[in-house]
């Protein structure tokens, strides 16, 4: 495999609730900790599945400092440090690197709609030299379908060769498979990240490099399975049947509104009831819909 500057699967973990509606830490921590336990290469929390930009900077800083403080190796955590605001995004990946955190995933600047690359390249040059630090290295989120803000594979381009140790990758969650693809043979070494799990194994094959995807919160095993041994001919077996595990648990996870559906499947897989809730606008599945996931998940693979 190339040799990326980050590679392998992260989970998109999701953040779980307290009734108060303010993040609950302790269950956040155990929850990083569990998915490196289950197989993932580290965890990119604090992205769309798990509610960012529902949450002030404030909160964000500190569900990272309680996530480091209570044991999880800084040097697996990923988190999201994209918003709206040039100085926001600068002032909150500063306060990752402050306490041990090298690798953010970040989005561009997403209010303004339509702006062209140029615009867009000043933004992240701007936010990159702001910064200033040569420890830092960024994935940036493709998600024009949520942010309204596509990357093209030029912009990519122009990013890596001003920004070559800094701008290490992209997390590609369109699903635009084309896309990825393009990425990969534009530009060699850099790490292309599917969003969508049951395009890791196809991406592996082309040279991606791994995957950053909501349902490892549920099936981190599984996705290792396939990370481990995609290459290895003898394996192919134990990789179908993990792949085909990966497609039943996405498949179902997209059978309601999918950051709901990832929770409610979390709380029911590990007895945890805080993962039910989630921040307004963004609103749980109603009794009929958990009644009904409830037994289509305890006959999942």
């Amino acid at each position: 495999m190339t040799n990326f500057a980050i590679s392998g699967v992260f989970s998109a973990a999701a953040t779980p609730i307290n009734a108060d509606l303010s993040p609950d830490h302790g269950l956040l921590a155990a929850h990083c900790q569990r998915l490196l336990d289950e197989g993932c290469h580290g965890v990119a929390l604090l992205g769309t599945t798990g509610e960012a930009n529902s949450f002030s900077l404030g909160e964000r800083k500190a569900m990272l400092e309680r996530v480091v403080k209570a044991g999880v190796d800084a040097d697996k955590l990923m988190p999201g440090t994209g918003v709206a605001a040039i100085p926001e995004t600068i002032e909150l990946t500063r306060h990752a690197l402050s306490i041990g955190i090298e690798k953010v995933v970040m989005l561009p600047p997403f209010y303004y709609k339509g702006v062209s690359d140029s615009g867009l390249f000043d933004a992240y040059a701007r936010i990159l030299e702001g910064v200033a630090d040569d420890r830092l290295k960024v994935v940036l989120y493709h998600i024009p379908q949520v942010s309204g803000i596509p990357l093209s594979v030029e912009l990519v381009g122009r990013l890596i060769q001003a920004f070559p140790k800094t701008v290490v990758g992209i997390k590609e969650s369109k699903g635009d498979f084309a896309n990825m693809q393009a990425l990969v043979k534009a530009y060699p070494g850099f790490a292309v990240f599917p969003g969508a799990d049951p395009l890791m194994l196809p991406l592996l094959r082309e040279g991606g490099a791994g995957c950053i995807t909501a349902t490892s919160n549920l099936i981190a095993d599984s996705l290792r399975t396939v990370f481990d041994n995609h290459a290895n001919p003898t394996e192919q077996a134990k990789v179908e049947a993990a792949q085909a595990r990966i497609n039943a648990w996405r498949n179902l996870s997209n059978s309601y509104a999918q950051i709901p559906t990832i929770k409610a499947m979390v709380g029911l897989k590990h007895g945890e009831k805080a993962w039910q809730r989630l921040r307004p606008p963004l609103v749980g599945l109603s009794d009929g819909e958990m009644a009904e996931l409830k037994p289509q998940l305890e006959q999942l693979p």
